[in-house]
């Protein structure tokens, strides 16, 4: 199908970029990675008058530390995420996820902001924000504002912005020892949506879990963070058996949609056979009731 006519404008910096979106409000899109506006446009799912590419706008790229934390420009490509450094040193869960995303072609077009202001709950990326504690900055006609990813995600494809405002980076903090990460899925196939998603951020100490993270993927209408499961792991043991009945309550709480190929209640049970994986992974056990 061939997209409603639109204007399009393609600003050099991030004061013109938001100065076009103040000038047309809710009638504008962004378009950065386009692997998700593209085809919405070509469905006429998103019929905006405006277009306001962003590609051209060297500050919004790249990675840097500051003050513990990474920050992420939102037109990093999912390529450079990666393979930066400072990504697979400070954050490498997000680093393992970004890597299952798409083909070669969509990691190298598709960028990490573009990933998170779709807000698609069966996003990759959106858990693992939520498993991070990441922080999403966004600049508009009042400035500068931040939101954390438990507030970013709205709805179905709805995210925190205002109509005027721009997602510039991401903020990711540095997690230090001890920390161990890992990001499980299931799909039907390479290039279809994953049914769900789990990625764990787990901290272990001797002989125990003192801390877990889970972020799930398609569980509801935002991605989730797997609470019950996180407060029964903490100060479990760190074996197989204890990890099994913690991660039980993964899916407490979701709301998956469902369809003739992929239940509801398949989907909780997926959530839950992942769930164990990826926690065993991220606290390195490994063997019958490994410590």
């Amino acid at each position: 199908m061939i997209p409603a006519a639109f204007d399009y404008a393609c600003p050099t910096s991030v004061d013109e970029a938001v100065r076009l979106l103040a000038e047309c409000g809710e009638e504008a899109k962004v378009l950065a990675g386009g692997q998700s506006l593209l085809p919405m446009l070509r469905r006429r799912a998103a019929s905006p008058r405006w277009v306001i590419d962003v590609n051209r706008v060297p500050r919004l790229r790249g990675v840097r530390q500051e003050a513990g934390s990474l920050v992420i420009g939102a037109m990093t490509t999912h390529h450079d995420v990666i393979h930066d450094e400072l990504v697979r040193r400070h954050a490498p869960l997000l680093a393992m996820a970004t890597e299952t995303v798409g083909d070669p072609a969509v990691r190298h077009r598709g960028t990490i902001g573009g990933s998170a202001a779709h807000a698609d709950p069966a996003g990759d990326l959106p858990p693992v924000m939520l498993a991070l504690n990441a922080v999403m900055v966004s600049r508009g006609p009042r400035g500068r504002r931040t939101v954390p990813a438990a507030d970013f995600f709205v709805d179905r494809l709805v995210n925190a912005l205002e109509a005027d405002e721009l997602l510039v980076g991401i903020r990711v903090p540095a997690l230090g020892e001890g920390w161990g990460f890992h990001y499980e899925k299931f799909q039907f196939s390479a290039q279809a949506t994953t049914w769900v998603g789990v990625a764990a951020a787990v901290r272990r100490e001797s002989g125990s879990i003192v801390e877990a993270r889970i972020g799930l993927a398609n569980m509801g209408a935002t991605p989730l963070r797997a609470s019950a499961a996180e407060a029964a792991l903490a100060g479990a043991d760190a074996t197989e058996d204890a990890v099994a009945r913690a991660v039980g309550t993964a899916a407490r709480g979701a709301s998956p949609m469902s369809c003739p190929s992929a239940p509801s209640e398949y989907r909780a049970h997926l959530a839950r056979v992942l769930t164990r994986r990826a926690v065993l992974a991220a606290a390195g056990i490994t063997g019958r009731n490994a410590v």
